[in-house]
């Protein structure tokens, strides 16, 4: 274990070997095993899959603002254990520590994260910060009731695979072919492709599918996409497309191709557009979740919340660099255009 600290002074605490990091105001495992007797609540954390150094996001973040906002003061009257992982089999054993060390409660920030918490434990609350679409991906029984020990904030991605598709449409009105990545491990996956297949065909829309299964397929998934004669890319929402965004902004250049996404980061990174919910309020709205189950609200009794702000970012560098006009009146309803 090394101590490092960064440039705003806070010092962070890195285990070496298992890719785990815990900011100062975390707790670091031994200090957690030690405050089990109950005076300070604990929160475990997982983020990921992180491929090299594990650095607090703008998410982290704006959970731990959340907590703030709502009086806790950070290393005093709670303490958050965030861990990352690189592999499956690394998040498992993540997830089996959290539940050795008996921590007050699991945030996670996928539906595959929250299906691995599940099925490590089914006592310990789990919080979702962007659970896609929970009640069609097995998480909860209803949104309204979940019914079992997971609840938190759905992003409803397949559901707005729709907006995104139109779009694409109202930009490249003579787009017939659109190629769409597709992640196996993502419980979002199905969705993605039957609301795929409902708005694309409504829309005249062929989906070329290219599977990404790690960071080495993105180069041969647009190089597919380019041969096949794809007039745009599809980026549904999944952790390794955020992680990845630089390399597909990157692809998508190189390419030539107009890309959509659904986290607004990755079009900051350089894809053409992107449109989804603003993780970033969903994550501040997690830490109230973790409130009230700290205050001794049960999972099951807590409504699943849904987005309530929407945005729309678009990269107009890139759309000038492959030689795309966007209208001015889409540009108008943007909440961020990047020139």
């Amino acid at each position: 274990m090394r101590e490092s600290t960064d440039p705003a002074g806070r010092r962070w605490i890195v285990h070496l070997g298992a890719v785990v990091l815990a900011h100062a105001l975390f707790a670091s495992p031994p200090a957690v095993e030690a405050q089990q007797a109950g005076q300070v609540p604990n929160v475990g954390y997982v983020v990921g899959p992180l491929p090299s150094e594990c650095k607090i996001t703008p998410f982290g973040e704006a959970f731990l603002q959340g907590l703030q906002d709502l009086g806790y003061v950070l290393g005093q009257t709670i303490t958050v254990d965030r861990r990352c992982y690189v592999t499956d089999a690394h998040l498992r054993k993540t997830l089996s520590e959290f539940v050795r060390l008996k921590v007050d409660v699991i945030l996670v920030g996928s539906p595959a994260q929250a299906l691995a918490a599940r099925a490590a434990t089914k006592s310990i609350p789990i919080v979702c910060g962007s659970c896609g679409d929970p009640v069609d991906n097995g998480l909860v029984a209803t949104l309204a009731r979940p019914g079992g020990n997971v609840t938190g904030l759905a992003s409803l991605s397949a559901e707005l695979i729709a907006k995104r598709v139109e779009l694409l449409k109202e930009t490249l009105p003579g787009v017939s072919r659109v190629a769409v990545l597709l992640y196996p491990g993502n419980p979002g996956t199905r969705l993605t492709l039957r609301a795929l297949d409902v708005y694309g065909r409504a829309l005249g829309i062929v989906a070329q599918h290219l599977e990404i299964r790690n960071a080495g397929d993105f180069e041969k998934a647009f190089q597919s996409a380019a041969t096949a004669g794809a007039g745009a890319v599809l980026v549904p929402d999944d952790p390794l497309s955020v992680n990845e965004r630089t390399r597909i902004a990157e692809l998508a250049l190189k390419h030539r191709l107009p890309t959509v996404a659904g986290h607004t980061q990755i079009a900051e990174a350089g894809v053409t557009m992107a449109y989804g919910p603003n993780r970033t309020d969903l994550y501040r709205r997690a830490a109230g979740f973790v409130d009230k189950i700290l205050k001794g609200s049960k999972p099951a009794d807590l409504p699943i919340e849904q987005p309530t702000k929407l945005e729309l970012a678009i990269n107009l560098k890139t759309a000038k660099a492959i030689g795309l006009t966007i209208a001015p009146s889409l540009l108008l309803r943007a909440d961020r255009v990047i020139e």
